[in-house]
């Protein structure tokens, strides 16, 4: 029997590793091994092997020793007592050589048998099997192989999830656009900070000819994937509806109806969208987003909602509005994530100040402006993270 303080101090130090080891496809592998190389010679274990299941059995991935004495099965069925004994209880010592889990062979001076434990992560299962020597016992296999089990597979299970949560952020990142389109006359710049990894935030453009073109900006409620899922619905749903030639008003009462159907993520967005001739005309819905400041010369108007946010009624009356953008106008579209930006006291960046960086930058080019501001919402709140996904987009007339 090893000492408990030793037994403790040991046991801390592989949950320890169990934390830090590299990922990859030698990470259960290297968890084995340290397992066996810690507590190989106390706790009498030895000569562990690695299954991952794969349809109705578990698959030998590779022993962890090359030694020719071990007995090794190739597969394990699923439907097995031996394994049903391990899915069961998750940490499993068999009373004998269970028939299909093999080991070296049982002496009398010298017997030896299966210790198993099961791990998961969303997508996989694998069973790690042992051999236990004689002189081992009971109470230090279980409490050792428990607290392994236990570490290992919220180990797994986090990286499950952080995997899935970054593949979620690169599918979003590949929705926005990654550049601005070349319109004559026009600059036009955009940019999303979001405060997760993921958010609610979306903006995008389209060009339809050479003498029209839309944009628009929006903000999912809520953060996170659901906020993400709506997100994404979005900007598929209005890309598809306007691809196909479709007309303001239907395409965005089509997108409500989806909207207010959607069961998995977020049930509200505020949008912004407008489509505007090379001329300067802007026709525009506004659905209870923030909004839009425009600035000419020394003028600054506000682009007003025109009705309900998408969501929150399967059937909505859409009404567009117009105005006319002069050559020298700056159209700023945000999200509320930018004026309610927060310093250390807990006053927000505020639409006033947002006014104020505009008109001081207003003969400044598109991408400038949108940088003023960034730069001025983070100087505002220091050091504190984003609570919010903050978006802006801005349109300048120059000609």
């Amino acid at each position: 029997m090893i000492e408990p303080k030793e037994f403790y101090r040991k046991l801390d130090s592989l949950l320890n590793k169990i934390n830090i080891v590299e990922s990859g496809t030698d990470f259960l592998f290297n968890i084995v091994n340290e397992l066996e190389k810690t507590f190989g010679t106390d706790l009498h274990i030895g000569k562990g092997r690695i299954y991952e299941k794969n349809s109705d059995h578990y698959f030998l991935v590779s022993p962890l020793s090359n030694r020719e004495d071990l007995i090794i099965e190739a597969n394990l069925s699923v439907d097995s007592s031996a394994v049903q004994s391990i899915l069961n209880s998750k940490t499993y010592i068999f009373n004998n050589a269970e028939p299909g889990i093999s080991i070296n062979g049982i002496h009398e001076e010298n017997y030896a048998i299966p210790a198993a434990i099961n791990v998961n992560n969303q997508e996989h299962s694998w069973i790690l099997i042992f051999e236990l020597r004689s002189g081992w016992i009971r109470e230090e296999i279980e409490f050792c192989l428990n607290a392994v089990r236990a570490v290992l597979s919220y180990r797994l299970l986090s990286e499950s999830i952080k995997n899935e949560y970054e593949q979620a952020f690169l599918i979003q990142k590949s929705l926005l656009p990654t550049s601005s389109p070349q319109i004559p006359g026009y600059q036009i710049a955009g940019n999303s900070q979001q405060a997760e990894l993921v958010g609610g935030d979306i903006f995008d453009y389209y060009k339809f000819n050479e003498d029209e073109f839309g944009f628009c900006v929006g903000d999912a409620s809520g953060h996170g994937i659901p906020a993400a899922l709506m997100a994404r619905d979005v900007i598929v749903g209005l890309r598809m509806g306007l691809e196909n030639q479709k007309k303001m008003v239907h395409t965005l009462k089509k997108l409500n109806r989806v909207i207010c159907q959607s069961a998995y993520s977020t049930r509200f967005i505020s949008l912004f969208y407008a489509e505007m001739e090379t001329n300067g005309n802007l026709f525009y819905v506004n659905a209870g987003h923030p909004s839009p400041i425009m600035v000419y010369q020394n003028e600054v108007t506000e682009l007003e909602s025109t009705g309900l946010v998408f969501g929150a009624l399967a059937e909505i009356e859409i009404r567009r509005s117009y105005i006319n953008i002069y050559p020298g106008g700056v159209l700023v579209l945000f999200s509320d994530g930018i004026i309610e930006r927060q310093n250390a006291m807990g006053e927000e960046f505020g639409l006033a100040l947002l006014k104020d960086v505009i008109v001081k930058h207003k003969d400044l080019d598109a991408g400038e402006i949108l940088n003023a501001i960034f730069v001025a919402a983070n100087k505002f709140g220091g050091k504190n993270k984003w609570e919010d996904d903050a978006t802006v987009v801005v349109v300048k007339r120059v000609v």
